[in-house]
């Protein structure tokens, strides 16, 4: 069935807001190394300006996608996308390392507001048939915006010799795209509002948890993400080091690479259309952590190869995930949701935390060794996942 023009509006307009949150969320990765010169910190605790913005995104998904389900998610996605716009700006101005954390933790906070309606928004207000096409489409804008936001502050950063001309940048976008995102979104159609009452949401929250698959998934998103996190975290600090000793720019030109997740995002949401969920979970598990073991060949072409396979897995098997989270939801899609990906963002600061203790006691193959640990988790998640019925 051809989409209305409300529906192309719909996907367009929260794959929009989508792109805008992680182009914003992410600006302080690639500028890591000059964030740790400047306020004279170490390796894992200036990864605390990455960490601290995703850790309470995580925290408040829950308590959000509620407030959501019981009073609308258009209102919360437009405050949420702008809140985090004026966050950006505040954090190209922080004075000291401390109010840097604070503001990007209260940027995750404001973006919570976007990942915990988006995904329930849209399979409300879409057709069954559209809603992994959708979903695809929105966490390859997800990619697409972690990868433009990387590198256009490592770019802007470099050309003006200031990590405050690359925050600034990435501020003054999503404030475009706060505006853009307010005149495209139709009115919601199909929402119906939701109980909070305590005996209700337990009710739901136990369902959920008794589900055969839904809880395994969660785990998907929590290690697979931490993977993520982990590897592009520390890449900038093993690039900078010799024989490389790349640029800012040049280490944000790795990030290029999410173009790769964003076109595997929307391939694996066709693909499972044709070849079910479990085999390509579990396909491009095993092709994410063979690209994770890549990473650890010397020249920089390898790595840039494993690199490239490890990005392409990883966001087909999320892809994938999401779909079949939101297929088994019910009628508590944003609840479901919300743990879904509680679990995506709280894995990416625990375990994107967690491995700066690897950087710092066996650098980069002390890395790898972690993530090809978290690898083979999803790998094995994703096998007991096999047979599970769609």
């Amino acid at each position: 069935m051809t989409p209305t023009v409300d529906e192309r509006r719909i996907t367009l307009a929260v794959s929009l807001a989508g792109l805008a949150c992680f182009l914003l969320l992410y600006g302080t990765q690639p500028l890591l190394p000059q964030l740790s010169q400047t306020f004279a910190v170490s390796a894992a605790t200036v990864s605390l300006s990455v960490t601290a913005g995703t850790g309470l995104m995580a925290v408040l998904l829950i308590p959000l996608s509620l407030i959501a389900d019981r009073h609308g998610r258009e209102k919360m996605m437009h405050a949420g996308l702008f809140g985090a716009a004026v966050c950006a700006l505040l954090s190209a101005w922080a004075p000291d390392f401390y109010t840097l954390v604070a503001t990007r933790a209260a940027l995750g906070a404001c973006i919570a507001s976007v990942p915990a309606a988006a995904m329930a928004h849209l399979s409300e207000e879409l057709p069954a048939g559209q809603r992994a096409r959708a979903i695809g489409l929105y966490i390859g804008g997800n990619a697409l915006g972690g990868m433009a936001g990387r590198l256009l502050s490592a770019a802007v950063s470099d050309a003006f010799d200031s990590w405050r001309a690359g925050l600034l940048a990435l501020g003054l976008l999503g404030l475009l795209s706060a505006f853009v995102f307010w005149k495209l979104l139709p009115p919601a159609q199909h929402f119906q509002a939701r109980s909070l009452q305590p005996r209700a949401l337990w009710a739901d929250v136990r369902k959920i948890y008794a589900d055969a698959g839904l809880p395994w998934l969660f785990c998907v998103a929590f290690v697979g993400m931490g993977c993520l996190v982990g590897l592009y975290n520390y890449l900038p600090f093993h690039l900078s080091l010799p024989p490389y000793e790349l640029a800012p720019a040049l280490i944000g030109g790795i990030f290029l690479l999410y173009a790769l997740g964003s076109y595997a995002s929307a391939w694996a949401g066709r693909q499972t259309a044709r070849h079910g969920r479990q085999k390509i979970m579990l396909r491009m598990a095993l092709l994410m952590t063979c690209g994770i073991a890549a990473t650890l060949v010397a020249p920089l072409p390898g790595i840039v190869l494993g690199l490239a396979l490890f990005t392409f897995g990883f966001f087909a098997v999320h892809s994938a995930a999401s779909a079949w989270v939101s297929h088994r939801a019910g009628t508590r899609r944003g609840l479901v949701a919300a743990l879904y990906l509680s679990s995506y963002y709280l894995g990416g600061s625990v375990i994107g935390t967690a491995s700066g203790w690897a950087w710092n006691h066996a650098a980069w193959p002390g890395v790898i060794g972690a993530m090809l640990a978290c690898g083979v988790v999803v790998i094995l998640i994703t096998w007991r996942l096999r047979r599970l019925a769609e």
